[in-house]
């Protein structure tokens, strides 16, 4: 995932068309964005449909690129698409790998 910074998403805000601008200062407006907590689907339910790249993927399901690999080389990952040489994982996918870990690291846990 890139880095934004304050002057990129300036920069990038005032290329919009006025319309678009317009429609991000009623976003801002919305008392939801005031809300303290934020519900899983109000922060990524515009991933649901994407992909992650590697570096991506293994970022979200915060291991570092050698775990990732290893788990896509054991099958326990797989590519949702291909552009070119690089891979594309499927966020649904990516998700509930991590919930499995986290229940599995939750079980074993438990049991000690």
């Amino acid at each position: 995932m890139s880095l934004f910074t304050a002057e990129i998403v300036f920069k990038n805000f005032r290329q919009l068309p006025s319309a678009e601008r317009a429609k991000f200062f009623a976003l801002l407006a919305e008392p939801s964005i005031y809300a303290e907590n934020f519900s899983h689907e109000e922060v990524f339910g515009h991933l649901a449909q994407d992909e992650f790249t590697s570096r991506e993927a293994a970022e979200y399901l915060g291991v570092s690129m050698s775990t990732f690999r290893r788990y896509v080389s054991d099958g326990k990952i797989k590519a949702s698409s291909e552009m070119g040489r690089n891979q594309l994982f499927a966020t649904k996918e990516l998700k509930a790998f991590k919930r499995s870990r986290r229940e599995a690291t939750e079980g074993a846990a438990s049991i000690a």
